[in-house]
């Protein structure tokens, strides 16, 4: 045995970050509509309702922050696909054209005690 992670194991990650995240919002009144969007524009990992605010959320992870913080990766190309994504959403589910939408980021941190920090950042880009 070679002692690497099984050949998933960012999927496993990503999906536990993206559960937590779902707990953490709900716990804060949201509700969910979907998860793991995805159209040919990209995929937005949440979908959440905040009472009349459609909200589209990224979840970003970082092990490390020596290479920038979970919040920094969203770039401005990363922001391009997630408007178009949401615009393509918007355009096939009718029941959401007329509700205020905004783009929110989930940062998990990872520390050195082995327990991840996370961060809302709610309105982090337009």
């Amino acid at each position: 045995m070679t002692g690497k992670p099984p050949p998933n194991w960012r999927q496993q990650l990503g999906s536990q970050c993206e559960q937590a995240a779902l707990r953490f919002l709900e716990g804060h009144g949201l509700a969910k509509v979907c998860s793991n969007y995805r159209c040919k524009f990209g995929e937005i990992d949440l979908i959440m309702l905040d009472r009349s605010t459609l909200v589209f959320v990224e979840v970003r992870y970082r092990r490390s922050a020596s290479h920038g913080s979970a919040a920094a990766t969203v770039d401005n190309r990363k922001q391009a696909r997630l408007r178009l994504t949401a615009r393509y959403f918007l355009h096939s589910h009718l029941q959401f054209r007329q509700h205020i939408c905004r783009f929110d980021v989930i940062a998990i941190e990872a520390e050195t005690a082995g327990k991840a920090s996370l961060a809302w950042i709610p309105d982090a880009f337009y």
